[in-house]
């Protein structure tokens, strides 16, 4: 079974330094060019992976924390350019030649029609949807052409569940995987078996930071994971690399 997963969120991209000026502005659309998948790394998202080389450098390949004896690493990637970007680049930093396996399931969440508004832009250009996300709930809510985290929450089980295959077929008992914030949050709600309220609660507080890690750890036979460390960027001051928060997904801080 795996024991370790470490979540990292993709460096700043060139979308959340455009995406955090609209909504600063008072802007109702933010203005990116490309599709999602193809939006890339900011100068400071490729310093951020560049310091990522760090904390991936000085993993100890030979043990897993309360593992026992397996010793495999897997690093499973969103397909989306800025999660590519990262990892790719944290491990050419770091003298490393990973097989990355790249899965859909680990792409952002889809946004539909409210992809590229700001908050302002939905309850201006889209009032219906800001109406039926407050009925909702932030969980439930599925703008058309859209995902709700519950949608992002089914592709999570579907991937550990897989992780838990490759573990039994492979002395694998760690994996890293990079992905987006909304991704990572539900990663953690999955985990460790929090209510829609404890997500909620816990997402108010807490923030998926740029080119961050999140540890989760079980013991062999448990059911639950425990969350080790949330959103770690010590391996970025090391470096003397920028801390960026930038939400991604914006219902990943609810409002």
């Amino acid at each position: 079974m795996i024991r370790e997963l470490l979540l990292v969120r993709h460096g700043e991209s060139t979308a959340n330094v455009a995406a955090t000026a609209a909504e600063a502005a008072d802007s109702e659309t933010i203005d990116v060019d490309e599709r999602d998948a193809d939006v890339p790394l900011s100068e400071k998202g490729i310093a951020q992976a560049r310091a990522l080389a760090s904390w991936l450098d000085g993993l100890d390949p030979g043990a897993v924390a309360g593992g026992d004896g397996g010793s495999g690493t897997a690093f499973w990637c969103s397909p989306y350019l800025r999660a590519r970007q990262t990892i790719e680049t944290a491990a050419d930093e770091a003298g490393l030649d990973p097989t990355i396996r790249v899965d859909e399931r680990l792409r952002d969440r889809e946004l539909g029609v409210l992809d590229l508004l700001t908050r302002r832009g939905v309850e201006v250009r889209r009032p219906e949807e800001a109406a039926r996300r407050h009925r909702l709930g932030k969980f439930y809510h599925r703008p058309p052409g859209g995902e709700s985290w519950a949608d992002v929450a089914l592709r999570v089980r579907s991937v550990l569940r897989d992780l838990d295959d490759l573990a039994d077929e492979t002395d694998t008992q760690r994996v890293v995987l990079t992905a987006h914030d909304a991704v990572i949050m539900l990663v953690v709600y999955v985990c460790t078996g929090m209510s829609e309220e404890d997500l909620l609660e816990f997402a108010r507080g807490n923030t998926v930071t740029n080119a961050s890690v999140t540890t989760l750890r079980r013991e062999a036979g448990a059911s639950w994971w425990t969350l080790d460390r949330f959103a770690d960027v010590d391996h970025l001051a090391e470096q003397d690399a920028p801390v960026t928060v930038h939400e991604g997904d914006r219902d990943v801080r609810p409002h």
